[in-house]
């Protein structure tokens, strides 16, 4: 499994971080929604309770006006039973003493005002149309009875707002009926101070649903407003409730009256809701926000200790030979799976010590075999050069040319070591080149540019003579003018490199190729196919053979490998 694949799951600490922010997003959602349900329900009751006891104020302050109302009259209806004068001197009296009464007023059997006593006014001589007495009303009415409030219109220029209670006086005297005019500006004060929330109202009504007073009558009579008076008449005392309004409804004690109180849903409920609404959210946010960092808190405290491990494993995957592993502390799982972790490692560095020891067997073995190979290939062109110089009476030649080879050899075995000094190594490609100068009737020369700082380096024996020979045999064999071989051997940063340059006949691209490709069945090339070989099996696939060439001017091999010399080079 690839590590991008690997990659695209998710961390179990965004799963942690997720589990509980989800859950605590769940249950913050269910606490609101019933809270907030409770909640509204709650100001429901709350503004009926409030509305209700608005109401219940208001009735009450209109029953004690009323009931003040009614002993009033009681006084009025005892002053009328007193000679003409007393009668006088005590509604006077009475009169001074209350400045809220704005008339009383006595009416004959057919309804005609008899007289009028109040303060310093004086009913009209020609009264079109008196509203505070009905005679039809009071005709059938079997005690006092009240008038809805109206305008006083019995005086000149004087028009108070009042309300009339009208009594049915003994059948001796010439009067019949006695009202008494009270001012209801103070009720009506009242009734238009009382408010319930911003919008909320008090009206008063009759048990008929008849308007009694409101304090937007204005808004009434204009059309403007209006209120469903006949549907209220029908509800009973108490407080209900719809959609946008609540009415609260209160009999006033001692009458037909009856308070009704308006109040608005939206001003004394959804407003607050809508409040606790934005509350609940911004603590819902803040609650959020701590489970949040809490998850975090909690998931870094348990990633961290993973991440190391994961860390720890990447290190191991990327160099696992100098790895050194140290645990990784945290819960008792990450312990454990640390610890099997180092195990892991443990044995893995172990299993690749005895993997690589086998392979430096095997490259050993491997190396021998190129050697074997290449050994033979030069006794054999080697010999056949001996040969070809016994052949023609040359013995003196053939003799240098014996003991060249014999030095050769001796410096190609070099007690086993596959690794010689750069200068045995050259010492070893010139005894080849006289060797094969001798074959060549001198036909090419030879020279050597070797930097002196590199002779005590280390190289791979019979590295220079495979070249040299695929030189002659391949470039100056076919040469018609006299050839040449430059040898180069120099530094390049931690690198040395040898470069065999000659001016022969040189190769196509294909036959570069084919030089470094063929197999050992074919006979051209296995000197230069082994060396690179060997190259690169000792050092690394960096190093090794690199050939350039051109076809009528000349071909030239570079060898490039790393600085080694004593003691260092078992390591490499």
């Amino acid at each position: 499994m690839s590590k991008n694949n690997v990659q695209t799951g998710l961390r179990i600490t965004t799963i942690l971080v997720a589990m509980v922010v989800g859950v605590v997003a769940i249950t913050l959602c269910c606490f609101l929604a019933l809270f907030l349900n409770r909640y509204q329900e709650a100001m429901v009751q709350n503004a009926r309770t409030t509305s209700v006891q608005a109401v219940s104020q208001v009735s009450t302050t209109v029953s004690n006006y009323l009931s003040d109302m009614r002993q009033a009259m009681e006084l009025v209806e005892q002053s009328m039973s007193e000679t003409d004068e007393s009668r006088d001197e005590l509604l006077s009296a009475f009169l001074e003493f209350r400045p809220d009464v704005v008339a009383v007023t006595s009416y004959s059997h057919d309804g005609q005002l008899l007289q009028c006593w109040s303060p310093d006014h004086e009913p009209k001589d020609n009264i079109l149309q008196n509203l505070s007495f009905d005679l039809e009303k009071a005709q059938a009415s079997q005690g006092p009875y009240m008038s809805a409030p109206h305008v006083e219109s019995i005086f000149e220029g004087y028009y108070p707002w009042v309300v009339t209670m009208t009594s049915r006086l003994p059948q001796d005297g010439s009067a019949a009926w006695v009202s008494l005019d009270l001012s209801f500006s103070s009720i009506s004060s009242y009734i238009n101070n009382v408010s319930i929330g911003q919008r909320g109202y008090c009206f008063l009504m009759d048990g008929d649903g008849n308007m009694v007073y409101h304090p937007q009558q204005q808004l009434l009579y204009s059309g403007l407003k209006s209120e469903d008076t006949a549907k209220l008449s029908q509800m009973e005392d108490g407080a209900w409730a719809n959609d946008t309004v609540i009415y609260s409804l209160t009999s006033v004690e001692g009458s037909d009256w009856r308070v009704v109180g308006v109040s608005y849903v939206d001003e004394l409920v959804n407003r607050n809701v809508s409040e606790m609404v934005r509350l609940s959210l911004l603590i819902a946010a803040m609650v959020l926000l701590a489970a949040l960092f809490t998850s975090w808190l909690l998931s870094r405290l348990l990633s961290r200790p993973l991440r190391s491990l994961e860390s720890a494993m990447e290190d191991f995957e990327s160099d696992a030979d100098h790895f050194d592993y140290y645990p990784v502390g945290g819960t008792r799982e990450v312990q454990e799976l640390s610890c099997s972790f180092g195990h892991m490692v443990m044995r893995i560095q172990q299993l690749m010590n005895t993997v690589r020891e086998e392979e430096v067997n095997l490259r050993k073995t491997e190396l021998k075999a190129l050697q074997a190979q290449i050994n033979p290939h030069f006794l054999y062109n080697t010999l056949d050069s001996i040969a070809w110089m016994c052949e023609q009476g040359r013995n003196a030649d053939a003799v240098k040319m014996v003991h060249a080879l014999a030095r050769l050899f001796r410096i190609s075995i070099s007690k086993g070591h596959e690794l010689i000094p750069i200068s045995r190594e050259i010492e070893h490609a010139e005894s080849y080149l006289q060797i094969q100068k001798y074959r060549y009737k001198n036909q090419f020369t030879y020279h050597f540019h070797v930097d002196p700082e590199c002779l005590h380096y280390l190289c791979n024996k019979i590295t220079l003579q495979p070249i040299i020979e695929n030189a002659i045999n391949h470039g100056l064999d076919l040469l018609v003018d006299e050839g040449r071989i430059d040898v180069y051997v120099q530094q390049d940063g931690e690198d040395i490199v040898f470069r065999v340059e000659d001016n022969g006949v040189g190769m196509s691209q294909e036959q570069i190729v084919a030089i470094l490709e063929h197999g050992p069945k074919e006979r051209t090339g296995i000197g230069i196919r082994n060396v690179n070989d060997r190259l690169q099996i000792y050092f690394g696939k960096e190093y090794g053979l690199t050939i350039t060439s051109k076809l009528d001017v000349g071909t030239c091999v570079e060898i490039r490998m790393p600085k080694l010399w004593e003691g260092n080079y078992e390591g490499k």
